[in-house]
């Protein structure tokens, strides 16, 4: 009896190995495939991670350089007015009179060290006297006929427009030139 029992249990321990065998193979592709999946993973949450840290710096930057925006608007206005201070005074009488001369030179002084500031803000006043009609800085108010400028251009400016740091901050109000003889529209696409 002990010998079939030996003779038994002899079979069955050679077969175990052979099923362990392709078990263990099966075994390690699966942790093989796991380790994969794990590592794919750590990498995308690492690429996530990254991704977010970059957003919310520009985030701040962009804070940092447009959080003045609204207070400079406000502004704005104050320069305007410095601008026609100045502008309504006639030159003859800025000549002929010594105390409208110095009540002059302070609002001119003032009004540059407020260019002075936005400079350092990163606040830029356009300049679109001459040049073509954009629809991303400027807003036409008229179009004026008689001009030997081609159809489009800006002929006034009736409100200037900033930028702040190269983001419209106050679009100009400006006047445009008419079609002549040969009538065609202002380009309006940009």
């Amino acid at each position: 009896m002990t010998d079939s029992n030996e003779t038994t249990t002899a079979p069955e321990t050679d077969a175990a190995p052979k099923q362990q065998a392709p078990a263990s193979s099966d075994a390690v592709a699966a942790l093989e495939a796991e380790v994969a999946s794990l590592k794919d993973q750590l990498l995308r949450s690492m690429a996530e991670a990254e991704n977010t840290r970059r957003r919310a710096q520009k985030e701040r930057e962009d804070t940092a350089k447009y959080a003045v925006s609204g207070f400079a608007k406000e502004l704005l206005a104050v320069a305007d007015n410095l601008r026609r201070a100045i502008d309504a005074v006639p030159a003859e009488t800025r000549a002929g009179n010594e105390q409208v001369n110095t009540l002059l030179t302070g609002v001119e002084a003032t009004e540059r060290q407020l260019i002075t500031a936005f400079d350092r803000a990163g606040i830029v006043k356009l300049e679109p006297m001459g040049q073509p009609f954009d629809p991303n800085f400027h807003q036409v108010v008229a179009e004026v006929d008689g001009t030997d400028k081609p159809a489009g251009t800006v002929v006034t400016i009736l409100q200037p427009g900033y930028t702040i740091h190269g983001r419209l901050l106050r679009e100009a109000m400006v006047c445009v030139a008419k079609a002549g003889a040969n009538p065609g529209k202002v380009d309006t696409s940009a």
